[in-house]
């Protein structure tokens, strides 16, 4: 039996079986293991199974063309070899993001890779071998000519026959997943039902095409466009609270970007130490303006599509990163220039990663940023950074050199780096305990985001210590998940360690996990910190992260009217409290839609029977959802915001930043203005105030070397350094 199976294996046509089992094989293998479904009942388990079949004879069908013997046999190994590269990268990448990679992801990858290759590594199994070792063995069994090389060409005629196969079982499959889910590829608003009923490699097609209608459709977009997009932001504006509006008028801005933190972290306990007390004394605070019911709504883009939705009001793009694919070119009308235009605001970010990363260096010129203090201006050798940036006790300690010479009012940005995945810290710079899950990631993150506490309460020492605090308002708040949906059930073994704290899960949540447990855990903080406010407290409508820019801008005195942006002040009567995700899922406060499925907010159960006042309302709510993602993506994907003239607004000039000498920069316009300058090194006569920080980080004093753990580049800077 042995010898007949080798004989056949030694012909082309059994060699070319041999890679379609084994690819499929490999492939069934990550959908048991790594890549969730969600499959149900025994027809989808037969579509899965059968998914991988027809894309993988279609694609090494094409070695069977080739009449060559050498030729044929590499052809479909490197087939072979792309075709599992692709699905490996997708294993790598579903068990960080819980989703699939697109285009225009891959298309990105270069503006977004700086510091992922640590995180990868730490997303590895070790089961990943069975990925490799198939190709391994048939190309040492090639070598060692086990496997003989058949020097007999196959008819064309056959190769044609084995290509239409494919077509067909294509055609099956598509019928097959369009007869479980109608309209199956016309309607299609979660990836993964693609690749559930199709497979990885239709989707990658699927996605292609995709994305070159939406790239037509930005180059062909006109002016006539953009009037629906204006009558909605119109019918959707919401009025300003009288009780808010102007409240913070004149003072500095200091955003701070909690990465990857997560709203459970407030008053969470661990191990008997509580995670985050400072932030937890912000957060209960009568000074600040603090929301249990606030989302991240994120896409693929993540810290990115956060950042825009602060920064535009307008939501990520549904596929990739606004910024990595569109940033470059982009019109917005974004607060920092909104705020330079209305208040005479200064504006500065500052960030311990690259400046390419998420090709910010670009995007922030678009903005009308005009100082970006990216890693090039910091120490980041040795152990001062992670593999995503300067960590933040330094990145905090070490902006002051630069924050003190922002003319005030200033808008300024903090992006945090050290609370990122895969969340490690070097053993000198915490000593809090973690639990042991069984789930590294779950476990280290909480030492990570007890670091990041400690790193904002420095800062704010600082800023009461040099008069900056009673000046400003602070808003924090969380970017987007941290833990990711796979790793939930190992995060609810340690609610038990505080029980009161996760009561809204219910008994056992570990072992009776629900897509709805998911959608709770996407809220993120937001703290909108005014000292002396004394009014403030915790707000219990439901907001998302679309909302900050308007109700920020009015908290200032500026009236968001006549800007096109898709959420509403969160403090106005007229606040929508339908919350968007941006794979069209939405919570309110009574239900929540998820894959689906309708749950019961105030219970958590499934909705199995709603009456016809709730189908007709959820209905409603549905297409609420799908109207503000869909006209945000019409003013994105199309670059609307081109053609529109804002009578309170002024185009910005990208040209007119460069970051390659901000310092400096900053220092002439202080020596410009002489005694009119507002920055508070001129305020302090002339002096430095970086002697008043005071950090206890170890690395604060350990001494610049010539390793990093990034490459650290700046683009605006000729010598590239």
């Amino acid at each position: 039996m042995l010898k007949s199976l080798k004989s056949k294996i030694d012909t082309r046509f059994g060699f070319f079986l041999l890679l379609v089992f084994l690819f499929w094989a490999k492939t069934i293998f990550a959908y048991l293991t790594d890549i969730s479904l969600g499959v149900t009942g025994i027809f989808q388990w037969f579509i899965m199974l059968i998914n991988p079949i027809a894309t993988t004879v279609l694609l090494l069908g094409i070695a069977l063309y080739i009449k060559p013997k050498r030729l044929f046999y590499w052809l479909a190994m490197l087939l072979d070899l792309a075709n599992t590269v692709l699905l490996y990268l997708n294993v790598i990448y579903f068990r960080e993001f819980t989703d699939f990679m697109t285009v225009n992801t891959m298309l990105g990858y270069s503006k977004v890779n700086q510091g992922l290759s640590q995180s990868s590594l730490t997303l590895t199994n070790i089961h990943d071998v069975f990925y490799w070792i198939d190709l391994v063995i048939i190309l040492i069994l090639l070598i060692m000519k086990k496997i003989k090389m058949d020097p007999r060409p196959l008819p064309k005629k056959f190769g044609f026959q084995i290509t239409s196969l494919g077509f067909l079982m294509l055609g099956f499959n598509i019928m097959l997943g369009d007869m479980d889910r109608p309209q199956l590829i016309s309607r299609t608003f979660d990836r993964s039902y693609i690749v559930k009923y199709l497979g990885l490699d239709s989707f990658t097609v699927y996605d292609a095409i995709q994305s070159e209608q939406n790239n037509k459709m930005r180059s062909d977009a006109n002016k006539s466009e953009l009037t629906s997009v204006e009558d909605y932001v119109k019918h959707h504006y919401a009025d300003p609270s009288a009780v808010t509006f102007g409240k913070a008028k004149g003072k500095n801005i200091i955003i701070i970007h909690l990465e990857s933190f997560q709203q459970f972290l407030i008053d969470d306990k661990i191990e008997g130490q509580t995670v985050t007390p400072f932030l937890n004394s912000i957060y209960h605070s009568k000074d600040t303006y603090s929301f249990d019911n606030f989302f991240n709504q994120v896409g693929q883009g993540k810290t990115s599509d956060a950042e825009n939705m602060l920064e535009t009001g307008s939501f990520g793009t549904a596929q990739g990163s606004l910024f990595a694919r569109l940033g470059s070119d982009q019109t917005f009308q974004a607060a920092p220039a909104i705020l330079k235009q209305h208040g005479n605001y200064s504006s500065a970010v500052f960030h311990g990663n690259t400046a390419s990363f998420w090709n910010r260096n670009n995007v922030y010129k678009n903005m009308g940023y005009q100082n970006f203090f990216s890693a090039s201006y910091y120490d980041v050798s040795g152990d001062k950074s992670t593999t995503y940036g300067l960590k933040d006790k330094l990145l905090f300690k070490d902006s002051i050199n630069y924050l003190q010479h922002l003319q005030q009012p200033f808008y300024a940005k903090y992006i945090t780096v050290t609370n990122h995945i895969p969340y490690t810290l070097d053993k000198e710079d915490s000593s809090f305990k973690i639990p042991n899950t069984g789930d590294s990631t779950v476990d280290n993150y909480f030492r990570t985001a007890n670091y990041l506490d400690q790193s904002v309460q420095e800062f704010f020492s600082f800023l009461k210590n040099s008069g900056l605090y009673n000046n400003s308002l602070i808003l924090l708040y969380g970017d987007h998940y941290g833990i990711s949906n796979s790793s939930n059930p190992a995060l609810a073994k340690t609610f038990s360690q505080d029980p009161d704290h996760f009561k809204s899960f219910g008994k056992n949540p570990s072992e009776n996990w629900t897509p709805y447990d998911d959608a709770q855990l996407q809220r993120v903080p937001l703290m909108i910190h005014i000292p002396g406010l004394k009014k403030g407290g915790i707000q219990h409508q439901y907001g998302g992260e679309i909302d900050v820019l308007p109700t920020l801008l009015h908290m200032v005195g500026v009236n968001t009217k006549s800007y096109l942006q898709f959420g509403s002040d969160l403090f106005s009567k007229q606040h929508s409290q339908v919350i968007a995700f941006r794979n069209q899922d939405f919570v309110t406060p009574d239900y929540a839609s998820i894959g689906g499925t309708y749950y019961n907010a105030h219970t958590g159960e499934a909705i199995e029977h709603p009456d016809s006042k709730l189908r007709k309302q959820m209905a409603k709510d549905q297409n609420k959802v799908k109207e503000q993602l869909g006209m945000s993506d019409s003013l994105n994907d199309k670059n609307l915001l081109r053609f529109y003239k804002n009578p309170e607004f002024k185009p910005v000039k990208s040209n007119d930043y460069n970051y390659a000498n901000d310092l400096q920069q900053l220092i002439k316009t202080e020596e410009k203005l002489g005694l009119k300058s507002t920055s508070m090194y001129s305020k302090n006569r002339d002096s430095s105030l970086v002697p008043l920080y005071k950090t206890d980080a170890p690395e604060a004093n350990h001494k610049s070397t010539g390793e990093n753990r990034l490459k650290v580049t700046n683009p605006d800077d000729s010598n590239g350094s």
